[in-house]
């Protein structure tokens, strides 16, 4: 008969659940120690059973050695990273003191101070880097700003244009009340003057 397939929630029977947990932890030490042997490896497994009962087990020496081995592998590990941070930062400031540096020898230089501040092929080249990277940022920055001025302006184009429209249909209108009050006052004065003109017997 086959067996059925385990569903992976919790088992609400005490005791079945006291059962599984024995066979399965039995199971996992098995593995653990096959693991270790056929691998050459060092394998550590804590369990704490659901009454906070511990099980342990360490393949090679004790629990507490594994432990501390384990401490010392992630420490490493962390602290070759804040190393390797750290030695970025420090490439970093020194790069932009560098930049410094040869900023304030260029203003020197170019202010005049040429005896006491005789520049070098290759500062002069990496001066003049720097110069055309800041002009081509100065010149981005100016453009993006144009850009966004032209649009801008643009925009209150669009309701300028806009408000003007509203205002030539409001102009249309009037002038079309205007018109039609116009023709009543005339047809108005054109009956009334009809009227006068009949005779009295009419009247």
């Amino acid at each position: 008969m086959a067996r059925g397939k385990v569903q992976m929630r919790r088992i609400e029977n005490p005791v079945h659940r006291q059962v599984t947990f024995c066979k399965r932890r039995a199971g996992l030490m098995k593995k653990a120690k096959e693991l270790s042997v056929l691998c050459d490896a060092d394998v550590g497994i804590i369990i704490f059973s659901g009454h906070g009962k511990l099980y342990e087990l360490a393949t090679n020496g004790t629990m507490d050695s594994m432990i501390e081995k384990y401490k010392n592998t992630t420490g490493e590990a962390q602290l070759s990273g804040a190393d390797l941070n750290q030695s970025k930062e420090v490439e970093e400031v020194m790069m932009l003191k560098e930049d410094i540096n040869l900023l304030q020898k260029g203003l020197r230089y170019m202010h005049g101070k040429k005896a006491s501040h005789q520049m070098t092929m290759e500062e002069l080249l990496a001066l003049e880097r720097n110069l055309e990277i800041w002009m081509y940022n100065i010149r981005s920055t100016k453009m993006q700003m144009m850009l966004k001025e032209i649009q801008s302006l643009k925009n209150k184009e669009g309701i300028l244009k806009a408000a003007n429209e509203i205002l030539q249909e409001k102009i249309v209108e009037q002038n079309g009340l205007y018109d039609a009050a116009q023709m009543v006052a005339h047809h108005n004065g054109y009956f009334s003057e009809a009227q006068s003109a009949l005779p009295t017997n009419y009247t």
